[in-house]
């Protein structure tokens, strides 16, 4: 704690106004020759919420409890907010910070994942904002945390809540972003990501049946990805006589545009076709045990414990130069 003078919070970001839907959408692809038929067909999701995104109004909530956070234990640390794709961007941000005379940072990311989209990504559009920003401060990304206490808990708990509200015997259908075959770590991503839910399928039904399954597939038809899709999960559990089951959406921080409209829209109206009752469990958020995890990454830098649950244990503060890098195109 004693090498950081102030915590900084980089999320995705997400368009807040119909005008700005297409604006963003165009920055996430940037690169990726999308056609802009589907950026249209995307853009709906968002207009289908106001055109808004959830994710910058969950950022200012967390950055808010994470602020009452540490000053509740006595840390006097300034947090800062910057995002990868809109609004604070992560060169504003780091322009203010230099401003303020924040000479080095902690990065707290709101994914909790190894991999190319997960980490590694976060990084260099960390060091391309520090490239932009004369005398930039010092960024120092704080451990992946998918398996930290502060995370499980709260999904535990949530998942708990959800299988209340369902009948006997529904099936467990965890939930995680889909990423290519192809994309750099995807062995580490799908291992802490079957990890996870082993320990929380373990500590809530160990009598039901589970699944790890994917959503939100982006790229071409024609590209292999993660799957098998959820959609085509619940199409099968209904075929196999099964009447219930929870989705627990493990690979996500809070119920953004993906949580909202992939499985409460989509998933949720096909369940209702199927006939299949569905619960989504919710994602961490701002709950308190997830809002103290920040915290407590802060300090394990300069004390011996790292809680991690599960069999893979806690990941190191730094991943090699070269870890999960994208080879040049």
């Amino acid at each position: 704690m004693t090498s950081c003078d102030a915590l900084l919070l980089v999320s995705f970001g997400g368009p807040e106004a119909p005008d700005e839907v297409i604006p963003f959408l165009e920055n996430v692809t940037r690169g990726r020759n999308i056609p802009r038929e589907r950026l249209e067909r995307v853009a709906e999701h968002y207009h289908l919420f106001g055109g808004v995104s959830p994710i910058n109004q969950q950022c200012r909530e967390l950055k808010a409890a994470i602020e009452a956070d540490l000053s509740g234990a006595g840390l006097d640390l300034p947090v800062y907010w910057g995002n990868r794709n809109w609004q604070p961007y992560l060169a504003d941000t780091l322009r203010q910070m230099t401003a303020d005379g924040v000479r080095r940072a902690a990065a707290f990311v709101t994914s909790a994942y190894s991999g190319y989209s997960c980490c590694r990504q976060y990084l260099d559009d960390i060091d391309r904002a520090r490239a932009e920003v004369p005398e930039a401060p010092e960024i120092d990304k704080l451990r992946i945390y998918y398996n930290h206490p502060g995370f499980v808990t709260p999904l535990v708990e949530s998942t708990r809540a959800a299988l209340a509200k369902v009948p006997a015997g529904a099936h467990l259908v965890f939930t995680a972003h889909s990423v290519p075959m192809s994309q750099p770590g995807r062995d580490r991503y799908v291992a802490e990501l079957t990890d996870l839910a082993e320990v929380v399928h373990a500590q809530t039904a160990p009598d039901r049946p589970w699944a790890l399954v994917y959503q939100s597939r982006s790229g071409s038809p024609a590209q292999p990805w993660l799957g098998p899709d959820v959609g085509d999960h619940l199409e099968k559990l209904r075929g196999e006589g099964v009447q219930a089951a929870v989705i627990v959406p493990i690979g996500f921080v809070s119920d953004h545009m993906e949580v909202k409209f992939d499985l409460d829209v989509e998933a949720a109206e096909l369940a209702a076709k199927l006939g299949l009752t569905v619960e989504r469990a919710a994602t961490p958020g701002t709950h308190p045990r997830f809002v103290a995890m920040v915290r407590e990454l802060l300090l394990e830098r300069s004390e011996q414990d790292r809680p991690a649950l599960g069999r893979l244990g806690a990941r190191p503060d730094r991943c090699p130069s070269d870890c999960c890098r994208q080879s040049p195109a």
